[in-house]
């Protein structure tokens, strides 16, 4: 491919190609399919792992606390919240873990945040841990 205002090699003394630079209106234009693909090329996809719905289904199967199963989720840093994370088609909330103790985990897909609920005797509540941006 030839070069153009669009696109530019730039080689080094030795005549090897270093690097290859688009126009802002060339990147605009061909970015949302190449992306995805330097991504995966350079090993940077996040893992998602499937959610641990089995440690969801014993802390249920499990339940001693005073009050009736909750299912609401929200999140403190950004105000999402659900009725029903598990059955809420906009999925804004993510499980990533739950404990027979009483501690369930979420991750907030509005705001990255690490969102805690943790069930007490007769009460729970929520606490939230929000995203660093490096």
């Amino acid at each position: 491919m030839a070069d153009s205002e669009h696109f530019v090699k730039l080689y080094d003394k030795k005549g090897n190609l270093t690097l290859v630079c688009l126009s802002a209106e060339l990147w605009a234009k061909i970015s949302a399919k190449t992306e995805p693909l330097i991504t995966r090329a350079l090993g940077l996809e996040e893992v998602v792992r499937p959610e641990p719905m089995k440690e969801w289904e014993d802390f249920i199967r499990n339940w001693d606390f005073r009050f009736p199963v909750e299912t609401n989720v929200q999140c403190l840093n950004c105000g999402a919240s659900s009725a029903n994370w598990a059955e809420d088609p906009k999925k804004p909330f993510r499980l990533k873990s739950a404990q027979l103790g009483g501690l369930v985990v979420f991750d907030c897909a509005h705001c990255g945040a690490t969102v805690r609920k943790k069930h007490f005797k007769d009460h729970s509540c929520f606490e939230f841990t929000a995203k660093k941006i490096a």
